[in-house]
């Protein structure tokens, strides 16, 4: 502590004025002089004591914050007493309280990274595989013209389904990652419904499925045409796959004073109820998957409504088809 210039400054100036207070008190008598130097000691020993404690406890900080910066966010410094010091220790702890939360929340992502990187590298390498071996076997000069088409054709399909999976996985990153700027323009619901089942007309038309859809013309809610339309496109594809030849499919909606819901349902085979929990997870399959179904439609379905205020639910039971129910919330308290 005697180490610093302040103390070495305070003790000369309290000793310079204890002396020349005794000195004064030497004038008068003896015994004021005594006394004078007797509780400017006292008075300079307390100060120092003092003095010495309020260093003890900065250093103790200093090294609390020197295991903090290591990275050991366990040490508790709150004293739980008034002064200056008990509240810069309480805003240590907030601030240490604080960095450990966000160390969690790293270490989770950095988890749900590797995860990422784990499945992504999973689903590649399936198509990859087959598309070297399909190379392979068209450089033979001697491979029928017919197999040579199958092949090209497979080649073909296999570069399409690693296009749509890089292009959803960039989709859904965009959302985790909060980038995407979600529009609020007034949705007609049925202009929306139009939008989406565009791009799955020629599947329910080669497995001759029928398509309802019912609902007040007026109906609509605040959010993103083109993002809720893959949201309900997604939705759209998961129900085509699962629904049967001949099947139905039943597009419902309505309006209240709280919320838009849309209601999408088929009638088939439906989800087992130990994968309903897990169904909007990425890169879930399902016990009823088709083996080229790579589980992240529905997935992007839920991170694209949720994001805008919504909120969506499955219900289904093997056997008895399943529905979607999405809620559209006119305001999120």
């Amino acid at each position: 502590m005697l180490r610093h210039k302040e103390i070495q400054m305070f003790l000369f100036i309290m000793c310079l004025f204890s002396l020349c207070a005794a000195m004064l008190g030497g004038l008068l008598s003896i015994s004021a002089m005594v006394l004078i130097f007797i509780c400017s000691a006292m008075l300079i020993s307390i100060t120092l004591i003092f003095t010495h404690r309020r260093y003890r406890e900065i250093e103790m900080l200093s090294h609390y914050l020197r295991r903090i910066s290591s990275g050991d966010y366990t040490l508790d410094v709150r004293d739980n007493e008034e002064g200056e010091l008990s509240i810069l220790k309480n805003n240590i702890y907030k601030v240490t309280s604080m960095l450990s939360e966000h160390k969690s929340l790293l270490q989770q992502d950095k988890s749900k990274l590797t995860d990422a990187i784990s499945d992504i590298s999973h689903q590649l390498k399936t198509p990859l595989t087959s598309m070297m071996v399909m190379t392979d076997l068209l450089s033979d000069d001697e491979l029928p013209v017919a197999k040579r088409d199958e092949f090209t054709h497979n080649l073909r399909i296999q570069i399409e389904r690693i296009e749509w999976l890089v292009s959803s996985l960039l989709k859904i990153s965009k959302i985790d990652a909060g980038t995407v700027q979600f529009k609020k323009d007034r949705i007609n619901v049925k202009n929306l419904i139009q939008k989406s089942i565009d791009p799955v007309l020629i599947p329910m038309d080669i497995k001759e499925q029928v398509l309802s859809i019912n609902g007040e013309d007026t109906t609509s809610f605040l959010g993103d045409l083109n993002w809720s339309a893959e949201a309900v496109i997604n939705i759209l594809k998961n129900c085509v796959e699962h629904t049967p030849d001949g099947g139905v499919i039943t597009i419902s909606f309505s309006e209240n004073a709280l919320f838009t819901e849309l209601i999408i349902a088929d009638n088939g085979k439906g989800i087992p109820k130990e994968d309903i929990p897990y169904i909007f997870k990425r890169f879930y399959k399902g016990k009823n998957a088709n083996t080229d179904s790579i589980g992240i439609g529905l997935a992007i379905a839920y991170s694209i409504i949720t994001s805008q205020n919504g909120d969506i639910e499955v219900l289904s039971k093997e056997g008895e088809g399943t529905r979607f129910l999405i809620k559209f919330y006119k305001q999120v308290i």
